[in-house]
Formats: structure tokens, C-alpha cells, sequence
């Protein structure tokens, strides 16, 4: 009986101790992301927003629980290949010349260099390596194009490109919901994957 009762501890301890380290990798993932949005000049709050976003959106495709893990964490480094796209090209304030976006166009492959090492996140580099590919193939860095494109990768899209229509940028205004939404139904088949407009209009409707 006390083999029994010190087993139940023990696995209980390794419980907890697996909680603690998902966790603090969670929390990690987080400042990272908030670090990238800092140095983006991006609005304040997109990534967690799209984050969540994202995630909800995958719940509509009843995705399990590890594969909504995997969104999350993908969300949360969705840009960070741009840690290695030069601050001259990054915050420049003007429109990029032809061979600087050629380089922004790495930062996908840039990502997936940094991120594929981490046995931790082997099952969420499709976002970070996928999210600028395009339902019609018009995307980078591959030019895959329908369901060539990971799911998670053409959920996050949508999620991405909503916040940053609706939110003030320095060079231009915000659009409104339903200006952003006609804008999202407009990419329908060229961007954006029909079913998963389908999904996110169902979501905004919810």
C-alpha cells in the first residue's frame, strides 16, 4: 500500500512539474511575441489578438485540443523570422524597392531555420512557414496554392489580415467591421480559402 501511495505521489509530482514547464514555455512564447510586435511597429496587442482569433477559428473546424495547442503557439510566432529582416527594410516609412521585398519575402523561411531545431514546436512551424501563402498560389514564399497550404496556415491568414484592416496604422486609417469583412469576402478563392471565409463569417456572426 505505501508503494502504491508513493507511486500516486510521484506521478502527481511529474504532473505538476510538466504543468510548470508548459507554462513557463507558454509565458516564453508570449514575451517573444510581444517583443517582435515592439520591434514590427505593429499595433499593440495584434499578435495575442490574432492569437485568439485564430484559435477560436480552429475550434470551428473542431480541431482537437493539441492541434488548437499547435495554432496557439504557431500564432504567437507568426512573424518572428522578421527578427532577421534588417531594421532599414523593416521600419522603413516608405514604400520597399523591388529587391527589399525581395528580402521581406524571407522572413517565412527565416522562421522556419530558427524554429525547426526546437523539438518543443516541431508541430507548430506551419504558421510561422505558411501564413503569407495565398489560396491561388499568387503567395510566398512557395507559391503553394489550396490545400497545399497547411490548414492551420490558411485559418491564421484570415485572423491576420482582419486585425491589421481594422486596426490604425501610421499610414492609413482603420476600415470598420462590415467594410472589413466585404474586404475578407472579396478574397474569397483568390487570398483566402472559401471554406474558411465560410467559418469566419460564421464566427463574426456568432
Amino acid at each position: 500500500m505505501h508503494k502504491i501511495n508513493l507511486s500516486i505521489k510521484n506521478y502527481r509530482e511529474i504532473q505538476r512539474k510538466s504543468l510548470e514547464l508548459a507554462l513557463a514555455y507558454n509565458e516564453t512564447l508570449e514575451g517573444w511575441s510581444a517583443a517582435l510586435d515592439l520591434r514590427d511597429r505593429e499595433t499593440e496587442g495584434h499578435t495575442l489578438r490574432v492569437t485568439e482569433m485564430a484559435v477560436t477559428l480552429g475550434r470551428k473546424f473542431n480541431l482537437n485540443d493539441e492541434e488548437l495547442v499547435e495554432i496557439r503557439r504557431g500564432s504567437l510566432l507568426h512573424d518572428i523570422g522578421k527578427i532577421g529582416i534588417p531594421d532599414n527594410i523593416l521600419l522603413k516609412p516608405g514604400p520597399l524597392s523591388e529587391e527589399e521585398w525581395k528580402i521581406m519575402k524571407t522572413h517565412p523561411q527565416i522562421a522556419y531555420r530558427l524554429l525547426s531545431p526546437i523539438r518543443y514546436l516541431k508541430n507548430s512551424l506551419d504558421i510561422p512557414h505558411y501564413h503569407h501563402e495565398k489560396w491561388d498560389g499568387s503567395g510566398y514564399p512557395y507559391g503553394l496554392k489550396e490545400k497545399e497550404i497547411p490548414l492551420a496556415a490558411r485559418i491564421f491568414s484570415i485572423a491576420d489580415v482582419y486585425d491589421a484592416i481594422t486596426s490604425d496604422r501610421p499610414y492609413r486609417k482603420k476600415m470598420q467591421a462590415k467594410e472589413a469583412l466585404d474586404y475578407i469576402k472579396s478574397q474569397s478563392g483568390s487570398h483566402f480559402d472559401p471554406e474558411v471565409v465560410n467559418k469566419f463569417i460564421e464566427l463574426l456572426n456568432t
